[in-house]
């Protein structure tokens, strides 16, 4: 009988590639521009932070409380720009702004 992994699972351990966990957070952002849906946003976030070493790790890296990481990642959150920049550079990405065009 094959082993089979459950959907989440799957979706972390591919997100193990900075490659995957970019186009995901694309997407996310995308998602985000077209209905303002922020819980969305910051709840794919959180998969990446559980794939790119969990929440101590982020924490480690960005010198922000653990507990505190939780509560912005939650999908309840209200992060300053600021934090959701020093969140993303702790995850090894950064900010880009792209022409509509």
């Amino acid at each position: 009988m094959p082993k089979s992994i459950n959907f989440k699972e799957y979706l972390i351990e591919s997100l193990k590639d900075p490659k995957e966990a970019s186009a995901y957070l694309d997407v996310a952002l995308e998602e985000f521009e077209k209905d303002g849906d922020m819980k969305t946003f910051l709840l794919m976030l959180r998969d990446v932070t559980e794939a790119q070493g969990g929440f101590s790790e982020l924490a480690r890296k960005t010198s922000l409380n653990r507990q505190n990481l939780y509560r912005v990642l939650s999908g309840k959150g209200n992060p300053r720009i600021s934090t959701l920049g020093s969140i993303l550079n702790g995850l090894g990405f950064r900010f880009s702004i792209k022409a509509n065009c």
